[in-house]
């Protein structure tokens, strides 16, 4: 609703208050012969219904009197009506907002979980808004609550550690999770019960130490991110290799400008798979460099030589602006994805 209504309503029902009060005591004036006090006096009386000062003595005033009567019951069953409103109104909107946001989420496939939006969830949600990622925040906290609506995100207000609630946030449909409680108790019980639900699900889980990770890892989080650890990293770099740090920024953060880095995985059906670097022309046709190849068997080749064959289920690590990853992309795109 409108955060303007509810005044304008009020100004209404003031304003008719006084029309109705000003109105009648002209009019008892007038048919009365009466002082202003008294006919103000017996308007309000009138209004308010509370009874009658004394008969009217004439037919005009007992005109009036009816009149004023009905106004009466007109301004009092709209007062009640905006104090109903006033008081409930903010109740149904939300319980119908709440409805609106989890039918939304029930129709999301292949989106992200944060199961946490402190700082870390927040940055996190930064990131995939500029990625153009879908994504559902998982939080208990109001202040967290309030930060996921500030950035128009989808968010359930509940206990991430509990299953059902992991069920609303549509683990079954989602491509993966990230847990960024800043309680390592919280995530690993998420990362326990995100497994549980979908062993196949990608789960990157934050940890404050060595132990933490140790604990997140077992419990079956593909990756652990220590904030503290990687902060010191990137601060070293910053002071060591400021060029590479800056370059490395700009490449990771989905809302660069000039350079992207992408990882695309040969599918099957892809006319690419089998050949080789050299055959397919990559930086000629596309402008964008493959910079690392992950082979099916996990392994890495950082500097993957021209010969170097694409199998069915490579990674390929490319980088380049978003036209040329664009068109890397389409390279390796899947015969129904080019034909569609």
């Amino acid at each position: 609703m409108d955060k303007d209504v509810r005044p304008r309503q009020v100004a209404r029902l003031l304003a008719a208050i006084a029309l109705t009060l000003v109105a009648g005591t002209i009019a008892f004036r007038a048919t009365l012969h009466e002082s202003w006090f008294q006919s103000f006096y017996r308007t309000v009386i009138t209004v308010t219904l509370t009874g009658l000062d004394s008969v009217p003595r004439n037919d005009d005033s007992r005109i009036i009197s009816i009149i004023l009567v009905l106004a009466g019951l007109t301004i009092i069953g709209y007062a009640g009506a905006v104090i109903v409103e006033a008081i409930s109104g903010g109740v149904v909107t939300g319980a119908l907002a709440e409805r609106r946001r989890e039918r939304t989420i029930e129709q999301l496939r292949d989106h992200f979980i944060i199961c946490g939006y402190g700082r870390v969830g927040r940055r996190v949600g930064d990131e995939f808004r500029a990625a153009d990622v879908r994504y559902v925040v998982l939080d208990i906290h109001q202040d967290a609550i309030a930060a996921a609506r500030e950035d128009g995100a989808l968010f359930l207000e509940g206990d991430a550690t509990r299953d059902e609630n992991l069920r609303r946030a549509g683990i079954e449909r989602a491509r993966g999770l990230v847990a960024a409680s800043d309680s390592d108790a919280d995530n690993l019980y998420v990362v326990l019960s995100a497994r549980a639900a979908r062993p196949e699900l990608t789960i990157v889980a934050r940890a404050s130490g060595a132990d933490a990770e140790r604990k997140l890892t077992l419990a079956g989080a593909n990756r652990v991110v220590l904030p503290y650890t990687t902060a010191g990293h990137v601060m070293a770099n910053l002071v060591l290799k400021p060029q590479v740090t800056a370059f490395l920024d700009v490449v990771t953060t989905a809302a660069g400008p000039e350079l992207e880095l992408a990882e695309i995985e040969v599918r099957e059906t892809s006319s690419a798979a089998g050949q080789t670097i050299r055959d397919l022309r990559i930086r000629h046709r596309t402008g964008a460099l493959v910079v690392a190849l992950r082979k099916a068997d996990g392994s890495f080749d950082a500097t993957p030589e021209p010969d170097t064959p694409i199998g069915v289920g490579d990674v390929l690590i490319g980088v380049g602006s978003p036209e040329e990853i664009q068109a890397l992309e389409d390279l390796f795109a899947p015969h129904e994805t080019v034909a569609g």
